[in-house]
């Protein structure tokens, strides 16, 4: 344990989930230690094509690798450790301590990345102390969220304790019997607490946020009024959701036929550790699907987002290979949308239900709580810590804003808090919170092949490729200078009307003008001939197409030309 030491100064940096849902990662520096709170991911935005997955910029700690005494995980949401595997690919961390669930779901990324040997998993259980360099000392405290095994964790450092609450709710009804550790947030609280540091989410809903027990009814009801096949999709994560799920899959005689990888794994994972009960026989492969009838049926998947190649998205649109709706089946969405996501569920819906589909969705069915606590719980979390300086974070502004002034009815001066930005440097002392400066903050993104970062010149081409277009220009030079023949002009992606005959004739004489101007006794000066025709071309384009800026790929083939002007093999191209 740390004493109190009133010259020293804590940075708080967070690095992702300020203004934002989602890429929860924070950064905690004291006497040149650095150790970090979870490492999340977000979904991209429909502007991001071809975008999978967006993280937080990390220049930071790439360039402060040094300081890094290891991380702390708070639970298994993407959220918050799905970043964790690329950000080793740039800088070791030297262990990871979290509960049992996120550390087995986080060995099974760490290893598919190919970074195992970046780090050590150490799990660790509710009330276990672990000490992180010679500053930092951390008590993980059980709370109840919507996965199994999550925690807020005491962070005791030379100035006090700082609290972060993780994600939470105070359910009293918890699934699986693990209840919230309000005694030890209690003995905190009567102790002294520095900073609380707490989920925004729902800070604009007023009241508590019921229990997760209490979507079992509802559930139950649509399960009784199912006839047909039952196809259900929830977060994979939420295991308690889905533990209920399974009890009711049981309780209704149906067999169970799970869909999507990211399910698979994480109930895999959960029957391991004893938080998902349900006999294997329950479980059937796909190939067994037509041996049972409609009513002994239930299709538990991934999918609740709208996920373009998730389970439920390529069922609704027709290109599942092995899964048909059809009339008579019950679709339940046990899930509300991600702002962000609400276009792609409510296509998905639209194209299940005209495919005969019976869906079940939306907050007046009672089949899906949140996970985060809302305004009482809020209170009820600052009643027990009292703490003495406070900073709202996982939320977007208004949320903030909101949690600010929840934290004020309870006590908390107004000067005792900030509302801040990713990458704002958060310096606590004894007596005072304010912000001392900013690092590199942002975003990353990863496409589709899990391994490449995309730019943003990347992005914005992508972008001007999906509204404007792109226009292809080939040509095949001679080494003195002259087009052997016409260049070849691709169009694609425009509408607008454009005469191609008269372009490719503009386009060709836009060449052989900029060649003959680049031309000597010599021959010609190969270098700058690309970007002066490049140039040439985008002013060309201006003209023709004056609302429109499409994307401009030039080939430049240089050949040599035997005494006939006949092309020879290639030398080089541009």
């Amino acid at each position: 344990m740390t004493n109190p030491n009133p010259d020293a100064k804590l940075k708080i940096i967070p690095l992702g989930g300020l203004h934002e849902i989602g890429k929860n990662t924070c950064v905690f520096e004291i006497n040149d230690e650095i150790i970090l709170l979870d490492a999340g991911l977000a979904f991209p935005t429909d502007g991001m094509h071809g975008v999978n997955i967006v993280l937080p910029d990390v220049t930071y700690l790439r360039e402060n690798r040094h300081k890094i005494k290891g991380m702390i995980v708070t639970h298994g949401h993407e959220d918050h450790i799905g970043g964790i595997a690329y950000h080793l690919k740039q800088f070791d961390i030297p262990v990871i301590y979290g509960p049992r669930l996120a550390m087995a779901l986080l060995e099974g990324k760490l290893e598919e990345a190919g970074v195992s040997d970046r780090t050590e998993l150490r799990p660790v259980r509710p009330r276990d102390m672990v000490r992180l360099g010679k500053s930092f000392v951390v008590e993980y405290i059980r709370n109840t969220h919507s996965i199994a095994d999550s925690c807020s964790v005491a962070i005791h450092t030379p100035l006090g304790v700082v609290i972060h609450t993780g994600d939470f709710k105070f359910d009293h009804t918890p699934v699986d019997g693990e209840y919230f550790d309000v005694q030890k947030l209690a003995e905190y609280g009567e102790k002294g607490v520095l900073c609380l540091i707490s989920d925004s989410t729902n800070s604009e809903v007023p009241g508590h946020t019921p229990s997760e027990r209490s979507v079992f009814p509802n559930l139950d009801r649509v399960f009784s009024q199912a006839d047909g096949r039952l196809l259900v999709t929830t977060f994979s994560s939420s295991v308690h959701r889905v533990n209920m799920i399974l009890e009711l899959a049981k309780k209704h005689h149906r067999m169970v036929f799970v869909v999507g990888r990211s399910m698979l794994n994480v109930i895999a994972h959960a029957r391991e550790l004893g938080y998902i009960k349900c006999e294997e026989d329950r479980f059937q492969p796909l190939r067994n699907l037509s041996q049972y009838s409609d009513r002994d049926v239930m299709i538990l998947m991934t999918g609740s987002q709208g996920e373009p190649m998730a389970a439920l998205t390529r069922i609704a649109n027709g290109s599942h290979r092995d899964i048909k709706v059809r009339e008579g089946d019950t679709v339940v969405f046990s899930a509300n949308p991600i702002p962000g996501n609400t276009i792609s569920v409510v296509n998905n819906i639209d194209k299940l239900m005209m495919k005969g589909a019976k869906v079940v969705y939306g907050k007046h069915q009672g089949i899906h709580v949140s996970g985060h606590g809302a305004q009482e719980d809020q209170k009820l979390m600052l009643a027990l810590t009292r703490p003495k300086f406070f900073l709202p974070v996982h939320g977007e502004h208004r949320m903030l804003v909101k949690h600010s002034q929840t934290a004020q009815s309870m006590g908390v001066p107004a000067e005792n808090m900030v509302i801040i930005n990713n990458g704002d440097v958060v310096e606590l002392t004894q007596n005072s919170i304010g912000i001392g400066g900013k690092v590199a903050s942002g975003i990353e993104l990863v496409d589709s092949s899990r391994q490449g970062v995309v730019d943003r010149e990347t992005l914005r081409d992508r972008q001007q490729l999906a509204e404007d277009g792109i226009i292809t220009v080939a040509a095949i030079v001679s080494h003195r200078g002259k087009l052997v023949t016409p260049p070849t002009v691709d169009i694609r992606g425009i509408s607008q009307t454009l005469d191609r005959e008269r372009f490719q004739s503009k386009v060709s004489d836009l060449i052989g003008r900029v060649l003959r101007e680049r031309s000597n006794k010599k021959g010609i000066e190969r270098d700058g001939i690309q970007p002066a025709i490049e140039s040439e071309l985008r002013r060309l384009m201006r003209k023709e197409l004056p609302k429109r800026y499409p994307v401009i790929v030039l080939l430049l083939n240089w050949v040599e030309t035997a005494e006939n002007n006949s092309p020879v093999p290639a030398l080089t191209a541009s």
